[in-house]
């Protein structure tokens, strides 16, 4: 009678992986509607991705010389990869 439910078990396994499976045309959607330098953002780090990347770094080592240079100010470059790590999380 138990060995029944064994099935069934399994499927619940299975469910946040199936869940968690990357979505490469919402990525793309989602990157559309970004800011220009949120678009940079993505673009530097949307190539890179891999299911065990860690996007805040990756951003970080994006944004960091640019704001260390001046290019860009922290806020800005804060909410670029904010916005930008929103859109890479679906690549995931």
């Amino acid at each position: 009678m138990r060995l029944s439910y064994l099935p069934l078990f399994g499927l619940f396994l299975l469910l946040p992986a199936l869940a968690q499976a990357a979505d490469p045309a919402a990525a793309s959607a989602c990157s559309a509607k970004l800011s220009p330098d949120g678009q940079m953002f993505y673009g530097k780090v949307a190539g890179k991705m891999t299911p065990q990347t860690d996007i805040r770094e990756e951003l970080e080592g994006v944004g960091r010389p640019l704001v260390m240079a001046g290019t860009m100010s922290r806020a800005t470059a804060r909410a670029a990869a904010e916005a930008a790590g929103e859109c890479l999380k679906l690549l995931k």
